[in-house]
């Protein structure tokens, strides 16, 4: 399964482990119970289970998604990714990543480009986020300056690689917040629902909840009572 987001990038399901049933037979296993289809009763205990805040069970379903983003998106989900083992309630967040890295890789760059309608203004009460949509022509006008800047940019790493610059540091030439990376995100659905709670709200940075948007529609097709249960919280 793979969704695609803004204008290059994409999730792609690479894995998961277990399902709506999962959750069940791991909270049912105290009482050395366990079972083999999903029944009315056990919808009834994953609301339990997500109401009252047990979240053990939860952790015991995993996702594995392969993602290719903005570095502006990567570095914001990074941050997410270390304080989600601090939020209250976790013990174990149950997260990997893995990024490529361009010290050792040097395909083409691929970078991320709004279009003239996609640029938007500084929100008025706030330092951070972004308000409505500017003027498609101001838009354009931007867009045309990003691409000019990305390409110089470009030429100047091709350059220093030809020139026998290592790739370490030729790609200090390259723009950096627009530049896709690609990696993997190993979760747990807990940890997953966490991330989908905190960056589908309305106040998340729009990129972001493209993405988030993209994995909701994976999850929700893996684990469909648990997910609409434990964002429904």
């Amino acid at each position: 399964m793979l969704i695609n987001v803004l204008d290059k990038g994409y999730v792609r399901l690479v894995n998961h482990m277990g399902s709506d049933l999962t959750v069940v037979n791991a909270a049912r296993v105290s009482y050395a119970k366990q079972s083999d289809e999903l029944s009315d009763k056990d919808i009834r205990l994953i609301q339990f289970l997500a109401r009252e805040g047990h979240t053990s069970p939860f952790r015991h379903a995993v996702i594995q998604l392969e993602i290719y983003a903005p570095l502006m998106v990567a570095r914001q989900w990074w941050k997410y990714v270390v304080g989600s083992a601090h939020y209250e309630g976790t013990g174990d967040s149950l997260e990997a990543w893995n990024e490529s890295s361009r010290r050792y890789i040097t395909e083409e760059p691929a970078f991320y480009l709004p279009s003239g309608g996609e640029w938007r203004s500084a929100p008025e009460n706030s330092k951070q986020g972004s308000g409505s949509l500017i003027s498609w022509e101001l838009g354009a006008k931007y867009t045309k300056e990003l691409m000019d800047y990305t390409e110089l940019g470009m030429q100047k790493y091709e350059a220093a690689l030809a020139d026998g610059i290592c790739a370490e540091q030729a790609r200090l030439f390259l723009p950096a917040y627009g530049l896709y990376v690609r990696w993997y995100w190993t979760a747990s659905l807990q940890s997953a629902a966490h991330f989908l709670q905190q960056r589908l709200e309305h106040d998340a940075q729009k990129e972001i909840q493209d993405y988030a948007k993209a994995i909701l529609s994976i999850v929700k097709t893996l684990f469909p009572v648990t997910v609409e249960e434990l964002l429904s919280r």
